[in-house]
């Protein structure tokens, strides 16, 4: 599956009217810090950091960059700090079917090709699939086209009820994770829209266990948490990484992740080795 367009972006909800001093304290009160601290980290002055954030003194451009990465604000929330500061955003929104990506693109579907046989995908801040490699397009087989149309979105393909959670044999744990990774994001992103995908997804049906499930199992020492999935008659387990860009400097790229899955026991390694000897 070749690398798709991404859409218009995941907008930022941070309250732009109420001006870049609030914001900058709400960052700062996530992320824990005093005023003391970041301004030690941002070479200022406790004074200087109250005043910003009080809206008594209005910070430079390069004070509002600094303190941002100081606080490991998101790119596109630094964008919107600079707007509510009165400065133009720093670090453009470049499609990814734009010319200058090509590079990008290329690298990227080399990469996931590369992984195969094992699954490979790449996904944007509301996890809509904008690439996948025939791994991946091997667990899907059989899902209902009506999942499967454009966008895809991976998170609604696994926990959905036609998707793959009949198919996850620890469905409630492998649920349990990615609820609990979606909302470490929307705490991160504050996204409207990925806060309404988690919604959606949470109020999904789970089905009851299976109570076979865990006497058929043999004991394994996994290494984290697997997704333990049936295919075509066997179970496979995989144990999925998540790898981003370093030091992005455009927005969209900072919002890609590409997602692989390692085989977690060694029946599941032999059977992926069977399909390319």
């Amino acid at each position: 599956m070749a690398i798709v367009a991404s859409g218009p972006g995941t907008p930022s909800t941070s309250p732009v009217g109420k001006g870049v001093g609030p914001l900058l304290r709400g960052w700062r009160e996530r992320r824990r810090v005093s005023q003391l601290e970041l301004a030690s980290r941002a070479d200022s002055s406790a004074r200087h950091i109250s005043f910003i954030e009080t809206g008594r003194s209005r910070p430079s451009e390069e004070m509002v960059l600094r303190l941002a990465e100081h606080l490991d604000v998101p790119v596109r929330e630094r964008n919107a700090l600079l707007l509510a500061a009165g400065y133009a955003p720093h670090y453009p929104e470049t499609p990814l079917d734009d010319p200058s990506m090509e590079a990008l693109r290329q690298g990227v579907e080399r990469l996931i090709q590369g992984y195969e046989p094992y699954p490979a995908l790449v996904v944007d801040a509301t996890y809509t699939v904008l690439a996948a490699n025939r791994g991946i397009a091997m667990l899907l087989d059989g899902i209902p086209e009506s999942l499967l149309a454009p966008p895809l979105n991976a998170m609604r393909l696994t926990l959905h009820p036609e998707g793959l959670a009949p198919r996850i044999r620890n469905h409630r744990e492998w649920r349990d994770h990615l609820l609990a990774q979606m909302e470490r994001q929307i705490a991160l992103h504050r996204c409207e829209p990925l806060r309404a995908l988690y919604e959606e997804v949470a109020a999904y049906p789970v089905g009851d266990p299976d109570p076979t499930e865990e006497a058929a199992n043999e004991p394994t020492a996994y290494f984290a948490l697997p997704m333990r999935i049936e295919h075509e008659g066997r179970i496979l387990s995989f144990t999925s990484s998540i790898s981003t860009f370093n030091t992005p400097m455009d927005v969209t790229v900072a919002e890609l992740a590409i997602e692989t899955f390692l085989p977690a026991d060694p029946a599941t390694a032999k059977y992926f080795q069977s399909l390319v000897s």
